[in-house]
């Protein structure tokens, strides 16, 4: 498969290739362009001269395209969803669903675009101004260099190409290497729905290639979701041409369990929370605080729980759990797990690695100052339980961390459940339920590490749009 570079399907100019690779089976699915400098510099050029037209396009105009986009990813949802499910080892029913997501976020950012007001600040208003009227409008950033990790590379596709489209920009996708071709296609599909050449373009790159997008000071904002290490590394680059940067980042969750809660509940709440994409994603529930004097009945019902899931082949239709992106990312839990045992911990369930498999795992009596407590992601279907004995220290402990992406809690008391979220220092708390919750209407971003500014169709538009005034003088009698 090729890369888009001003509308059209290209090798890159190196004419390098790399694989990519079925996860579960170790299989080549394809192989894909191995983008160079010079290749985001040519999209580069492209983006800046095609925006300039496109920001004076109706938003009706490009209302009416994304919703032939949409038309074409409907009709073809079905081979998305194993191209997605192959490449990312994703189980096929979570593919469907996140295919069918695209109409969803598409949709919110189109009808979002038809009310994105701009204001006035009315003759009078302040002493001196009687005479004068200020507009108050928003314009687009120019070009935006989207930034998209493997785990959800359709939904942040929703969540980045879409607003930046609508709002007038031009969208540069740079994709996981681990999973390019999902995007690929549906990058085609927005050129082939009528996007101009030059607006949306995909190019897939080594990590370090892509990086260099944050050298080049026509970018009008970098939209990023990966991990701290690497946002921070971004933002550091695109600081030397004051870039703007919205950085989704790393996570932590806690996910406390107070002696009151319903363990039911908060147990079948680890099924969705925990077990979601084989544990690979950022606001998953990752640190499991459960009061000391129902730790015992609670990680016996979570352990029946998860032994109950179908776990393994992703294409297999009944499959809920399945492997990681990677046997590099499986060797790396296999490598937390050993060192949150070291520490303390008690492997009750799991614990075993096979090739890119990680097996869904549970461990109790885990050290409140170990490391998975504070700051080590465990990017896989890992279940560590901390014990404490009061509200305060839970809090205490899940604040620890220098992440704050999400956070939850269950109790029957909705007051006192209420004052613990009020308390996490994260930039979202759930309450008796998981923190994996994400719509697409909400203002999604992470406090402390966990990164730099919001996404949803409440707040996108506010990244990527900057401020212009433009005064009336004297223009009332």
């Amino acid at each position: 498969m090729k890369m888009f570079l001003n509308g059209k399907p290209v090798d890159s100019v190196s004419e390098e290739t790399f694989d990519v690779f079925n996860p579960a089976t170790g299989q080549v699915i394809d192989s894909v362009p191995k983008g160079t400098p010079e290749d985001i510099r040519k999209a580069v050029d492209a983006a800046v001269k095609a925006q300039k037209s496109w920001k004076r396009t109706p938003i009706h105009q490009r209302a009416a395209i994304l919703h032939k986009f949409l038309d074409l990813v409907d009709a073809n949802k079905e081979s998305l969803a194993h191209t997605l499910s192959a490449e990312n080892g994703k189980p096929i029913t979570e593919a469907r669903a996140e295919i069918g997501n695209v109409r969803i976020g598409f949709s919110g950012f189109i009808e979002h675009a038809k009310h994105f007001y701009d204001s006035m600040i009315p003759a009078g208003t302040e002493a001196g101004q009687d005479k004068n009227i200020q507009l108050v409008v928003r314009e687009p950033v120019g070009v935006v260099a989207c930034i998209i990790p493997f785990n959800f590379p359709c939904d942040l596709f929703d969540q980045k190409a879409a607003p930046a489209l609508m709002m007038g920009n031009a969208a540069i996708v740079l994709p996981s290497s681990d999973n390019p071709l999902t995007l690929l296609r549906l990058t085609g599909y927005l050129i082939e729905a009528g996007i101009p050449d030059g607006v949306v373009q995909c190019l897939t790159a080594p990590g370090r290639v892509k990086g260099e997008i944050a050298k080049d000071r026509r970018i009008g904002l970098i939209t990023l979701t990966g991990s701290t290490e690497v946002g921070i590394e971004t933002a550091k680059t695109a600081a030397e041409h004051l870039i703007p940067c919205a950085l989704e980042l790393g996570g932590n969750d806690a996910f406390i369990v107070l002696d009151d809660a319903d363990l039911e509940l908060a147990a079948e709440e680890i099924v969705w929370g925990r077990l979601y994409n084989t544990g690979q994603v950022c606001c998953a529930s990752k640190r499991f605080l459960v009061h000391n004097s129902v730790k015992g009945e609670f990680a016996r019902r979570v352990a029946e729980k998860i032994k109950a899931r179908k776990y393994g082949d992703p294409a297999e239709e009944d499959t809920q759990i399945a492997c990681l992106i990677s046997e590099a990312a499986a060797v790396k839990t296999e490598q937390q797990v050993a060192k949150t045992v070291e520490q303390g911990g008690k492997v009750i369930l799991g614990g075993k690695r096979s090739g890119a498999f990680y097996d869904p795992t549970v461990i109790i009596d885990v050290p409140k100052d170990s490391d998975v407590a504070v700051d080590m992601e465990i990017f896989a279907p890992v279940v560590p339980i901390i014990g404490f004995d009061t509200d305060e220290e839970a809090i205490e402990i899940a604040n620890r961390s220098s992440y704050g992406l999400s956070s939850c809690v269950f109790s029957r008391d909705f007051k006192r459940a209420w004052k613990v979220a009020a308390a996490m220092e994260a930039g979202a708390a759930v309450i008796n339920g998981a923190s994996f919750f994400r719509s697409f209407e909400m203002p999604f971003g992470g406090w402390k590490y966990s990164g730099i500014g919001t996404e949803g169709v409440m707040s996108t538009f506010e990244e990527m749009t900057r401020v212009k005034t433009i005064v009336l003088k004297n223009i009332v009698a």
